[in-house]
């Protein structure tokens, strides 16, 4: 029998490398093949053996979208433990679930998106959830544990296969496609590129995912970092993923491309590798690059970079070896192992913010567990679904006996009454086989009315009480007394059908409008209005019903009376992930919702022993003056209720961190879209004001000591070391934190930032030895006159102990340093955007393929300072080269312009630049400020030769330069 001449090929012999089994196996594709590859769902080649492959599967905090899985913390809630290690054995577990699910559903992919690393530089982004902190270090300390969990020990064989997202300077859901980050130099280097580099650098990645937004005008998907950076910070191949329709954006939505064919050629030449567009249907995009060919705007050499990416993840993960099971492919699913991870790190999560001593609870507490959120066990758009459930409400009937504990979820029940006088009746859906709901989420509405003739709704003269709920800016979810969300389903009718809110556009919101003597209830998910006739009630254009709204009881009311009779109050208030601040809508505000503030009033009022435990995807701006405990959690998948129910019992003190600042108040946020942390002062790094809980915050049961701090500067890292003591009565876990700052910089620094920390479990008077290796590197900021990292000479302090704002200890080191430079202007002039400080800017693209320039935001005015620029002997003429229509003016130090250049007419476009011309005079040292005036691009600021007459003028801009003021303060 003659062997299979496949099964010897070079590309199944495991024993040669994993170079030329890619290349062997490319050069077996044909070109038609290649152009299918490139497609999210790449189809199968028979003649080669090969079996289809897509990419992306979700798995964020387990495995989602595919049915049953672990539900671990959200990835905030990750972020939240502070403990690389547990997060490590998380995603060890989330890809041993992935291993599982495929083996019964090849459907399952095994090339995951995940984790997020995009920083929550903004507490309103709507995607908070995703990610894991405000801070650069922390959040590459936790992706990097998850992306190793994810990827397997074995030194070979990948378990599954990560790909970070989102790429790059990703914060706001407002027109996420269209609107551009303006990000400097320095935020992208000692900021957003941080994250991922680091991450990246590990050796446990295998692509990214670009972003659907813009940074400094130029798309994600055919940025140029992703060669310029990215792809100079490992040696393996990385696989660049679009994300979801992406690649049509570049010409839909965004207008950046005329043709598809241009934008797919570009995106696969600026390095995307695999093209996520119209779901399964790849023939929009194999017929666009096959275009892309015909015009010459592309190559099959271009094709082969990314088709060789894409071959070497597959065989990473085993996908042409022998055997079916490979060292280090060891699949699990829904172990008591993976039970038990889920509820350690549910409650390594929790955050106690204050504790005035009613924490942790005596077991013979009784306990009233009110608010919107106390039976429910909430999901969010990267969920799996729930194997198993715990809310709070159950974990304290299980901890506590539910014979001391009381309920009230403080909906409002209420009756909608039809301008005819009868009231909406809902019917309830029978308990009988089958009732459950069908594969899209919703009730036959056979089930719901016995009759299969008439909608889910009807109206009579009784009516049905519904559970309103405000989840803030008026949008209300109506759940009937079955606990089924009213919904409206794809033929408009209105039905009891949800177990909860949810899906891409959710369809169980409502709004209530003032409309006469009523209301009208309008339906968010069509944006149409509920009606009423004599086919049923549904949602429709025209004729809307005006709804009278009879409240039978606030919820405020039943808090109140459950509140009145316990010992303690445990009010559990926070958000519902589909609802007000997700993907694809920002948050408006920090404030609770007012339901919830009422319902938190309320309680207050009856019992002043209330505790507030939030339970939410992002901060809030919370009063906790008159409250005597208040604790955070992220949503914390399937245990999250056993886990609150043993932090409030004391079975385990509490010792997550927050992974990003709270602030106080809306009025301490800069605009979602402005992403110069720098120049704004956002985050902990930067943020001058007081906020209403620091980065890095979060109390014990047990106290802590600090002691021993000492620090040894080398030549390449500095090693610190302290000890820290468990001072209390309990065994706790202590995050110990590094912090360090430049004491006196001559740019504006962090105010601090976090070098390393680490978690560490003591019991009662045990003492534990914490040391670092810091790198010398880590106290070094991105110089913009010389385009590199530099440790700037001068003393930096270090800073030991539990929060940002919580130092316990602190000494001071003078590392040598790299004293600074003045730029040499004459020689090499001023790139636009490489400023030190700026107002009024943005940074646009100076070409479609790459470079910056800048431009003032709404065309208006904007000002530019670079320091220390030297123009040696003297210089005698200055050019700026601009497109658009404007002027620049030239200013030395704190002086008058002493030019202005000026275009005569607009250009014929953004792109087309022109150089204009003017005499200046100035020798020595300067600071040199721009002005921008009027809708114009400036590229570059280049400097002639000294001519005659410059020497007075150049004196008197010396004498000037002690006197710059601050382009903070200073009016333009």
């Amino acid at each position: 029998m003659t062997a299979d001449p496949l099964s010897v090929a070079p590309f199944r012999d495991p024993r040669l490398s994993l170079a030329k089994r890619v290349d062997d196996l490319l050069g077996r594709l044909t070109l038609d093949e290649k152009v299918a590859f490139l497609h999210q769902f790449a189809p199968a080649v028979e003649r080669l053996g090969i079996a289809a492959f897509r990419t992306g599967q979700e798995a964020l905090h387990g495995v989602a979208w595919m049915g049953p899985a672990t539900v671990f913390p959200q990835a905030v809630g990750l972020g939240a433990t502070w403990n690389p290690e547990l997060v490590r054995r998380v995603g060890d577990a989330v890809s041993r679930e992935a291993r599982a699910m495929r083996a019964r559903d090849d459907r399952v992919g095994l090339n995951v998106w995940a984790p997020t690393v995009n920083l929550l530089r903004h507490p309103l982004w709507g995607r908070n959830e995703e990610g894991y902190s405000e801070d650069p270090a922390l959040t590459s300390a936790i992706a990097t544990a998850y992306t190793r969990g994810l990827r397997g020990d074995h030194p070979v064989r990948w378990r599954t296969a990560p790909v970070l997202k989102h790429w790059l300077a990703h914060n706001n859901e407002t027109d996420r496609s269209t609107t551009s980050s303006s990000v400097r130099p320095r935020v992208l280097h000692e900021y957003d590129l941080k994250a991922f580099r680091a991450t990246v650098e590990a050796g446990a990645v295998a692509g990214v995912m670009p972003a659907y937004n813009l940074v400094n005008g130029r798309p994600n998907h055919v940025s140029p970092y992703l060669a310029e950076h990215l792809r100079t910070w490992t040696d393996q191949d990385l696989l660049v993923c679009s994300d979801a329709g992406a690649p049509s954006n570049l010409v839909d939505s965004e207008h950046y491309f005329s043709t598809h064919e241009e934008a797919v050629a570009a995106s696969l030449r600026a390095g995307v590798d695999s093209f996520t567009d119209h779901g399964t249907d790849s023939s929009p995009i194999t017929g666009r690059l096959r275009g892309a060919l015909e015009q010459g705007l592309l190559t099959e050499a271009d094709l082969d970079t990314a088709v060789r990416r894409q071959l070497s993840v597959r065989f990473r993960l085993g996908e042409f070896d022998p055997g079916d099971e490979q060292p280090g492919a060891t699949a699990a699913f829904d172990t008591p192992a993976h039970r038990e991870l889920a509820r350690e790190a549910a409650e390594q999560a929790i955050v106690l913010l204050k504790n005035d001593g009613v924490l942790p609870l005596a077991s013979g507490t009784r306990i009233a567990v009110v608010g919107l959120l106390a039976d429910e066990c909430k999901l969010d758009w990267y969920s799996g679904t729930l194997l198993h459930r715990s809310t709070p409400l159950e974990g304290l009937y299980e901890r506590f006996g539910a014979e001391r504990v009381t309920f009230a979820e403080g909906v409002d029940r209420v009756r909608l009454r039809t301008s005819r006088g009868a009231f909406l009746s809902v019917p309830v859906a029978a308990d009988t086989a089958g009732g459950g709901p069908d594969a899209e989420g919703a009730l036959d509405p056979a089930l719901l009315t016995g009759r299969t003739d008439l909608p889910a709704l009807t109206t009579d003269a009784t009516g049905t009480e519904l559970a309103l709920t405000d989840w803030g800016d008026g949008v209300l979810t109506l759940r009937a007394p079955d606990g089924r969300y009213l919904s409206v389903a794809g033929d408009g009718y209105v039905r009891a059908g949800a177990d909860q809110p949810g899906g891409w556009v959710v369809q169980e919101t409502f709004r209530l409008e003032p409309h006469g003597d009523g209301h009208l209830l309008k339906h968010l998910g069509t944006g149409r209005h509920v009606c009423v006739s004599a086919d049923g009630v549904k949602v429709a254009d025209e004729d809307p019903e005006v709804f009278g709204l009879i409240v039978a009881e606030r919820g405020e009311e039943a808090v109140a009376r459950a509140a009145a009779g316990a010992d303690v109050v445990v009010v559990v208030a926070g958000n519902d992930p589909h609802i007000n601040g997700r993907e694809t809508e920002d948050r408006t505000t920090l404030r609770l919702p007012g339901h919830q503030e009422r319902l938190l009033r309320a309680a207050r009022a009856a019992n002043p022993v209330t505790v507030l435990a939030l339970v939410s995807a992002y901060p809030y701006a919370v009063d906790p003056e008159e409250l005597p405990a208040v604790l955070w959690s992220a949503h914390g998948g399937q245990a999250a209720g056993t886990a609150l129910a043993r932090v409030l019992a004391g079975d385990v003190s509490p010792a997550g961190r927050l992974p990003q600042t709270w602030y106080a108040d809306d009025a301490d946020l800069p605009d979602l879209l402005d992403y110069d942390v720098i120049g704004s002062r956002q985050t902990y790094l930067y943020f001058e004001g007081t906020p209403l809980f620091p980065f890095g915050h979060g109390l014990s049961y047990a106290s802590f000591s600090y002691a021993g701090l000492t620090a040894a500067a080398g030549d390449e890292e500095v090693r610190v070391s302290f000890s820290v003591t468990n001072t209390g009565t309990v065994t706790a876990d202590e995050v110990a934190q590094l912090y360090g700052r430049a004491v006196a910089p001559s740019r504006p620094r962090p105010r601090r930032e976090l070098l390393d920390h680490r978690r560490i479990t003591l019991a009662p008077g045990e003492t534990a030895r914490v040391d670092f290796g810091v790198p010398l590197s880590a106290l070094a900021f991105w110089d913009v006159a010389r385009g590199r990292w530099r440790v700037e000479p001068g003393a930096y302090e270090l800073l030991a102990g539990a929060s940002s704002e919580d130092v316990r200890l602190r000494t001071t080191l003078t590392p040598a340093g790299e004293p600074a430079r003045p730029r040499a202007v004459r020689v090499q002039g001023l790139a636009a955007a490489a400023f030190d400080e700026q107002r009024g800017a943005e940074i646009v693209d100076r070409t479609k393929p790459a470079g910056d320039a800048v431009t003032p935001a709404g065309g208006r005015t904007a000002e530019l300072l670079y320091r220390d620029c030297d123009f040696g002997p003297g210089v005698s003429g200055v050019t700026v080269e601009v497109s658009g229509a404007g002027t620049v003016e030239l200013c030395l130090d704190g002086g008058p312009a002493i030019a202005a250049l000026s275009t005569t007419q607009p250009t014929a476009g953004p792109y087309d630049y022109v150089r204009l011309g003017a005499p200046v005079a100035a020798e020595g040292v300067h600071d040199v400020r721009l002005r921008l005036r009027g809708p114009l691009r400036l590229a570059h600021v280049g400097f002639s030769g000294r001519g005659s007459g410059a020497v007075g003028r150049t004196e008197e801009a010396r004498h000037r330069k002690a006197s710059v003021p601050d382009l903070s303060t200073d009016p333009i």
